[in-house]
């Protein structure tokens, strides 16, 4: 028998209790929120009839989740990111906000403070043998204008499908630059072809997709933020075309309009112009940013696993 208390007049208390809301300390936001943490979490536990084994199981879960540092990707498998975009577009639709290049996920894998360069930066530090990436475009307004002295915050995974910081084998700041417009809002970078990658196939994450039927794979992919003075920050990434998982990534972050078209080429004279040897790629994508005068919009919004500048 699947006995209900939840909506008792003593429930409601205690759970008012347990969240703060009968005291006049704390946080009225954080209160707020874990009320209706805990409501919406008794109510699954009855509705469902969540028995002690699965309680204590979801409990443990929550605890290898943490000590393997993979929160973020569950959010981000379970769509919850891509959740937040649909809603922050929903919200640029009803305010008449339209225009730009659109946002994306920006996953748990940024980190500030990253190399300022003007123009042009070389992303990777030479150790890894990938394929030689260059990349350039433009930064412009929705009228098609340069912006110049916008900032590209760039950040990407080595072909092994790890990041810099979080993959201590390698180099401070590895496939992560900052890097300056010049006059005619143009920015260029040399890096290495970056590889898709997957949940760790014996982490938790992985663990919960095995248990939806669902696999963790990424297509090779590269993040950015782009900001500039009077516009709105953006934050965004390109997956590349041709990727397996271009239109089935676990995470959701695929939009067309951020599919970009990369050619492998073997032309020796033009891999000499770029001043390397053998093949290398190319990538040619422009950023356009929506104009603003609120300064909260304008700037890279706060988080905790950011380094301060």
């Amino acid at each position: 028998m699947n006995v209900k208390i939840s909506h008792t007049a003593a429930a409601q208390k205690f759970l008012e209790e347990a969240s703060g809301l009968q005291n006049d300390a704390g946080s009225p936001r954080v209160k707020a929120l874990v009320y209706r943490i805990l409501r919406d979490s008794v109510n699954i536990i009855e509705d469902l009839a969540v028995t002690p084994e699965e309680f204590w199981k979801a409990v443990n879960y929550l605890n290898v989740l943490g000590a393997r540092q993979e929160a973020g990707l569950v959010v981000a498998g379970l769509g919850l990111e891509h959740y937040l975009d649909l809603l922050m577009d929903a919200e640029d639709e009803a305010a008449g906000k339209a225009g730009g290049t659109p946002r994306t996920i920006e996953g748990p894998l940024y980190v500030a403070g990253a190399p300022l360069s003007d123009f042009e930066a070389r992303l990777d530090d030479g150790v890894d043998p990938g394929v030689t990436l260059f990349m350039q475009g433009q930064v412009l307004n929705t009228a098609g204008e340069p912006l110049a002295g916008a900032v590209v915050d760039v950040w990407h995974a080595n072909t092994g499908g790890t990041y810099s910081y979080f993959d201590n084998t390698q180099s401070e700041f590895n496939l992560r630059r900052r890097i300056v417009t010049d006059a005619e809002g143009r920015y260029r970078f040399r890096s290495i072809v970056p590889s898709g990658y997957g949940c760790p196939p014996d982490g938790p994450t992985q663990q919960l997709l095995d248990q939806l039927g669902r696999h963790g794979q990424r297509p090779a992919h590269i993040h950015f933020f782009i900001s500039a003075p009077d516009h709105r920050h953006l934050t965004t990434q390109i997956n590349l075309d041709g990727d397996e998982y271009l239109h089935d990534d676990f995470a959701y972050a695929t939009r067309d309009e951020l599919i970009a078209k990369i050619t492998f080429s073997e032309d020796q004279a033009r891999a000499a112009a770029h001043g390397v040897s053998g093949r290398f790629a190319e990538i040619e994508f422009d950023f356009t940013l929506q104009s603003s005068a609120q300064p909260d919009e304008q700037q890279r919004p706060e988080r905790v696993r950011a380094l301060e500048d």
